[in-house]
């Protein structure tokens, strides 16, 4: 069993984004101090449901920061970067920490980033698979060129080459995809690649996931499994109705001004979640409660989906010391639980 944090950078009502960030450092650093596994770092633009823009730039500080974590991307956003770019950087990240970065990707949503970066809606919408594919291609061969509908160049060396360094064990960083539909989860699978599956996500869904994840690979010939990730939300408290009552007092007013503020690029309208009862719905869902309780959640989710690398949102009381305890109190009594 692997647990990590997932750090968000979110920013709460009356702060600023400076402290936001430096809570997600903080994060990290006590996450290693505490014995997690890993930081799970997520990207947003323009919103402040999370201040961090670059997924890749914040792991790189943090990977100078630590000697033993590992750092991912949950998720750098393909359609705001080219594929080459960010292969680049992961490149440089996986070679330059001795293989402790991961890069997570996903489609993002169809946001205003898509034409502040030039993506476009088509890069949402279908643009996907071609760039996961330049971006697979680059991280494991010696020579890349392209011929596609969106990403077109002469063959070119790769460099550094990731594949070939760390004691030759001929692997680049580990790519996980984030999956939200059937069509993610299918196009992970035939590719072979783990899937991140969001926190919003109980355990019966993430059983289907894997479920189908599992039959699509096969049918493609690669192995039926894969060290999945599931994302979620930790809240440790003597008591659960304790811990449950700081999220429902502090997560409502970050997720309404940070959700408030997504625009879309083409003026669609989308449905909005509750606050306050998709704070509930997660309090439900993932280990909030006293640290056993946590500790049984967990094992039951492994057990009902056979997921056993968990990145757990740990700053959900947007405080600085309590975020700092909670990610203490995950290594000190619930960590030794799970074996």
């Amino acid at each position: 069993m692997r647990v990590g944090a997932f750090v968000v950078g979110a920013q709460f009502p009356g702060q600023g984004p400076g402290e936001a960030l430096h809570r997600a450092v903080r994060t990290a650093e006590v996450a290693e101090e505490s014995g997690l596994d890993a930081v799970w770092l997520a990207e947003h633009h323009f919103v402040p449901y999370g201040v961090c823009p670059s997924a890749v730039t914040l792991a790189a500080l943090l990977l100078g920061r630590t000697e033993r974590l590992r750092v991912g991307t949950a998720v750098s956003v393909l359609p705001n970067t080219h594929p080459v770019a960010l292969g680049e950087q992961a490149a440089l990240l996986h070679l330059t920490s001795g293989g402790r970065f991961m890069l997570g990707v996903g489609r993002g949503g169809p946001w205003v980033d898509l034409e502040v970066f030039g993506g476009g809606l088509d890069g949402y919408e279908t643009g996907f698979p071609e760039a996961l594919d330049l971006l697979r291609r680059w991280l494991t061969e010696a020579r890349v060129g392209a011929a596609g509908d969106r990403y077109g160049f002469r063959e070119v060396a790769v460099v550094p080459r990731p594949a070939e360094a760390l004691d030759g064990d001929g692997k680049g960083p580990e790519v996980i995809v984030a999956c939200t539909s059937p069509a993610s989860v299918r196009l992970a699978a035939e590719r072979g690649l783990p899937m991140l599956l969001g926190m919003h996500c109980g355990d019966e869904d993430k059983a289907d996931m894997v479920a189908l994840w599992r039959r699509t690979a096969l049918a493609a010939g690669h192995a039926p499994d894969a060290a999945h990730v599931s994302a979620g939300v930790c809240q440790l408290a003597d008591r659960t109705a304790d811990a449950r009552e700081t999220l429902v007092k502090a997560m409502p007013g970050w997720l309404r001004q940070g959700l408030d503020a997504h625009v879309t690029v083409d003026g669609r309208q989308r449905a909005m979640r509750d606050p306050v009862a998709y704070t509930e719905l997660l309090c439900e869902l993932h280990p909030v409660g006293t640290p056993r309780f946590a500790a049984d959640r967990i094992a039951a989710t492994a057990e009902r989906t056979g997921i056993t690398r968990f990145a757990l949102l740990t700053e959900g009381s947007g405080d600085l010391a309590a975020t700092e305890e909670n990610v203490r109190r995950i290594g000190a009594e619930v960590l030794p639980r799970l074996g």
